[in-house]
């Protein structure tokens, strides 16, 4: 605080003054009152002294030198001072706290070093500081250079010195069960194992707990362990040269599969990569597979060799090996199917009954009923079944070495042969029309196309099995003709007959004139309607005096030919259009004559005008066409009707009058006969009625009857009814008890019969049993004693008898030459333990006899 030049510096508080004279800034400390001088100004303060708590620091930024109150000192200039826990201090002139900008006009505040004091680092158990120097200096006796790192492992806390600078507080990487550390070196370093590592090198920690990276150690990932299950293995790659986890040396790209037969938990490694993981490949009852590039006992892959495999079987696929067609179902064959296999290389074929040596190339049919898995030597080229065929049904094959196509029939059963196909035979797209239509199509002639209709077959309609036969129901009075291309003949099938084309036939259609008048090619059809038919045409005559009229006529016509005469049969196809050629020749008859006459002629005689023009004069029976065997047996004249509009008028008025006149007659005579039959039939209605009278007054009274014997039978009923229940109730009750007491007293008589079975059948078992165990004893007995008086026999034998008799005598013999070599003829040997009776013994030594 100042004033006027006064200023008053309370306790704990300090002020730089400047002496302009000298250019030298002083410190002055409080409590005191400083005058400045005329010479002397305030640069900084009142400031309070710094004060660091316990546990904290400071760093003072250019520290002052020897300071001399009032004299010029030297700042360090560059350098850092480090203020810790003590007296508070007051910063000199030049100094300055790290963090903190003294402003000279600043008041005391007290927290104006907060940004500037801090607290002392703290590093915890596992944790790490990491320092760098920031120039040449000794650090504990450890020499360290400008820039170099190291870094300082907890628990401890640490005091920073002017020399290093605080880069980062290092976490610990913890480590769990399963889990690993993979570390790269940063630069040539020693790990904290103590094992040198070089620049870009990478290792695997694997204990458990927390790991504090090393200054030069960077943490490239914490991977986990993959635990192998019986059903997943690992495939893995070598991506260097290494020896595994296993002690086996891979090279840089080789690749190995890893199961848990090897280990149970995988845990990563340098220089190992894995690829994907494998599942386990199973093969159930009646499966099969083909594996491509298997490995052999040394874990190489055999490029290009096959390798077959069945179930019951389980495996994994070695890296580089692969399945052909994955896991495939043995081919079951049944009785009615077979299979075509090819051999791929030489394979003697043990599918039959007897061995048979198979080229390259050779091609044959495996036949059920059987299951049946392929070498891999075989291949399956395609699975056949027996064909199911009616009488009327068959099929086109073709031989695949000869190319020949043949049909096969029905009613059996056929199967192809291992060198032949089903052929589809192929047919214009009309044909294919015609048929899905019976046998016609058009628009002009509904008759005949209605008529074809029955010829339709339902299984056609849903598309056409090209490999099938091809059939066609020829409806009755016709005839269909095929061409067999490949012979160059025909041949004519009448119906009704069922046509089955050859593999080299074909239908020949017909292009027929239809509608009124005819109009070429308007119906299609692969049928001829041999007749007797008709056939109706419009033409157009004039007569000699120039009248044009219209005809609509109408003639008889059918085929005559021999049957199973080639030629005639044939003939009749001769004209594809048999129609209009019939019309065209008709027609131009008919127009000749009736331009010879006139219209009033032609009017009076037109019928007979126009059947002389068809049939002749004097007329034939008929008119047959020698081309094709057409015959016409009679013509009728339908309508004439003149083309000019005039004379169409004039005879429709001369034809209506007639009309009228005919109408009115029969209009008459049928009023008359309506008023009859409306008498007549009121008669009969009246006496209708009374007879229903009558019957009504009957059903009336069988009516009452009814109700009266309805209403004795519902008084009387209830009552019986009841009465019959009661006695029908008593009766089962009766009933129930007595069959419950049989079949009480029968259970009781089975449970004691079947009780007393039990004891029959456990006693004879135990008497058996006893038998068994004595005549068991007795021959034990008996083969024991045998087996002694054998021995004992075999004994004798073997010893002889003059050898027992020399054991037995050998005692006494020895006694009596030892005791007549002594002199003696009586001796006694004992202990004197035991009592011997001595008296008779006496009397031997003294020699002494009875």
């Amino acid at each position: 605080m100042s004033t006027e030049g006064v200023i008053r510096i309370s306790p704990f508080e300090f002020v730089h003054v400047l002496d302009l004279n000298s250019n030298v800034t002083r410190l002055e400390k409080g409590p005191q009152s400083l005058v400045l001088q005329t010479n002397e100004r305030l640069t900084a303060g009142p400031l309070p002294l710094v004060v660091v708590p316990p546990g904290q620091y400071c760093v003072v930024k250019d520290p002052m030198k020897n300071y001399i109150h009032g004299k010029t000192c030297d700042l360090r200039l560059g350098e850092l001072e480090i203020k810790f826990h003590g007296v508070p201090f007051a910063l000199y002139p030049g100094e300055n706290l790290v963090g903190v900008t003294l402003d000279p006009q600043s008041k005391p505040r007290p927290d104006l070093y907060s940004k500037a004091i801090k607290a002392l680092p703290v590093i915890k158990p596992n944790h790490g500081l990491r320092l760098r120097a920031r120039f040449d200096h000794l650090d504990e006796e450890v020499p360290r250079c400008a820039g170099d790192i190291w870094q300082l492992e907890g628990p401890l806390t640490y005091y920073p010195t002017p020399q290093a600078e605080i880069l980062s507080h290092v976490p610990p990487v913890v480590i769990l069960t399963g889990q690993s550390l993979k570390l790269r070196a940063l630069q040539d370093c020693c790990d904290s194992h103590g094992n040198p590592r070089v620049t870009g090198e990478e290792w695997i920690v694997r204990r458990v707990g927390a790991y504090l990276p090393g200054v030069y150690e960077e943490v490239v990932a914490v991977e986990k362990a993959t635990v192998l299950t019986d059903e997943t293995a690992l495939h893995l790659r070598a991506t260097q040269t290494l020896t595994d986890s296993l002690n086996h040396v891979r090279i840089a790209g080789d690749e190995w599969l890893i199961t848990n037969k090897n280990t149970e938990v995988y845990y990563p490694q340098i220089g190992v990569e894995v690829i994907c993981h494998v599942q386990r490949t199973v093969l159930s009852r009646g499966q099969y597979c083909v594996v491509l590039d298997p490995i052999d006992k040394k874990g190489r892959p055999q490029l290009g060799k096959r390798e077959l495999r069945k179930g019951l079987a389980t495996f994994f696929l070695h890296p580089g090996e692969r399945l052909l067609s994955g896991v495939e179902n043995c081919h079951l064959l049944s009785e009615n199917e077979a299979v075509v296999v090819q051999a791929l290389d030489a394979i003697t074929d043990t599918s039959e009954d007897v061995k048979i040596d198979r080229e390259p190339g050779d091609r044959w049919m495996i036949r059920g009923p059987c299951e049946y898995i392929p070498p891999i030597e075989v291949n399956i080229i395609d699975k056949r079944e027996k064909i199911p065929l009616s009488e009327n049904e068959g099929v086109y094959v073709r031989d695949v070495q000869t190319g020949a196509v043949r049909a096969v029939h029905g009613p059996d059963s056929y199967m192809l042969t291992e060198f032949e196909e089903l052929w589809e035979k192929p047919l214009s797209d009309l044909v294919e029309q015609l048929l899905r239509q019976g046998g016609g199509i058009g628009s002009e002639d509904i008759r005949k196309v209605a008529y074809f209709e029955q010829s339709i077959d339902p299984g056609i309609l849903q598309g056409r099995n090209k490999s099938r036969v091809v059939t066609y129901r020829c409806p009755g009075n016709t005839a269909v003709q095929v061409y067999n291309y490949q012979q160059k003949s025909a041949r004519v099938v009448f119906g009704p007959e069922l046509v089955i084309l050859g593999p080299h036939e074909n239908f020949s259609v017909l292009s027929l004139s239809a509608g009124k008048p005819k109009k070429p090619n308007a119906l299609k059809s692969i049928c001829l309607m041999l007749g007797p038919d008709f056939i109706s045409d419009i033409i157009e005559v004039e007569t000699s005096d120039h009248a044009r009229l219209r005809l609509q006529i109408a003639f008889n016509n059918h085929f005559e030919f021999t049957r199973g005469k080639k030629e005639s049969e044939l003939a009749i196809f001769a004209i594809p259009d048999f129609i209009g050629f019939a019309c065209r020749q008709i027609g131009s008859c008919i127009r000749a004559s009736v331009a010879q006459v006139t219209f009033d002629e032609f009017h009076r005689h037109s019928s007979d005008i126009i059947h002389s023009a068809v049939f002749g004069n004097p007329p034939k029976p008929q008119l047959r066409f020698d081309v094709n065997n057409m015959v016409v047996t009679s013509i009728d004249i339908q309508s004439i009707e003149p083309v000019d509009l005039k004379m169409r008028d004039s005879l429709m008025k001369s034809v209506q009058m007639a009309i009228e006149i005919a109408t009115n007659s029969i209009e008459a005579a049928a009023t008359h006969e309506a008023k009859r039959m409306e008498q007549a039939a009121r008669g009969k209605l009246e006496r209708q009625k009374l007879a229903n009278e009558k019957e009504a007054e009957k059903a009336r009274i069988t009516l009452c009857e009814l109700r009266a014997v309805t209403s004795a039978v519902e008084s009387t009923g209830q009552a019986k009814a009841e009465a019959q229940a009661e006695a029908e109730k008593t009766r089962i009750e009766c009933t129930s008890e007595i069959e419950a007491a049989k079949l009480k007293a029968q259970a009781e008589e089975i449970q004691h019969y079947s009780q007393l079975e039990i004891q029959d059948l456990t006693r004879s078992s135990e008497l058996s049993y006893r038998k068994e165990m004595n005549d068991l004893e007795v021959e034990k007995c008996r083969e024991l004693s045998c087996i002694e008086v054998k021995k004992f026999s075999d004994i004798v034998d073997t010893l002889g008898a003059d050898t027992i008799s020399a054991i037995a005598t050998s005692g006494p013999e020895m006694e009596v030459q030892m005791l007549k070599s002594l002199g003696l003829e009586s001796v006694l040997l004992t202990d004197g333990n035991s009592p011997i009776n001595l008296f008779n013994t006496a009397q031997g030594l003294l020699g002494k006899t009875k």
